[in-house]
């Protein structure tokens, strides 16, 4: 499964942002989805994840009420829509997949990664 993310880039403190991620290659009938983040010398983060209907999310503490994930499976792609961001939203922004049939939780773990993609906000 190879994960293409795309609309990072550098924005100024309270802008927004888009993101989107679509999975080619092998994938599977159905797959949750997420985004997480990695900031310079931070652990991986999760950001937001999204279930295969739809019907569950999951946001992190920090971006809830900015952020919201979303999803079109006729398109076979996902979104994280970023409003008034921050400079401590500064991060590699990663896609990542699970694959529904394995069993467990859409919150993860997830098995597939996208190349990431910068977002960085300015002060």
């Amino acid at each position: 499964v190879q994960l293409v993310e795309s609309g990072g880039g550098l924005v100024q403190a309270a802008d927004s942002l888009s993101l989107s991620c679509v999975p080619s290659g092998r994938t599977f009938s159905r797959y949750d989805m997420g985004w997480f983040r990695q900031a310079p010398g931070k652990e991986c983060e999760v950001v937001a994840v999204i279930a295969w209907s739809g019907a569950s999310t999951y946001y992190a503490e920090s971006v809830k009420g900015r952020f919201t994930i979303s999803r079109d499976n006729g398109k076979s792609t996902v979104y994280l829509q970023m409003n008034s961001l921050k400079p401590e939203d500064t991060a590699v922004y990663y896609c990542a997949v699970r694959d529904v049939d394995t069993g467990g939780a859409y919150t993860g773990p997830y098995d597939y990664w996208g190349q990431g993609t910068q977002v960085t906000v300015s002060s």
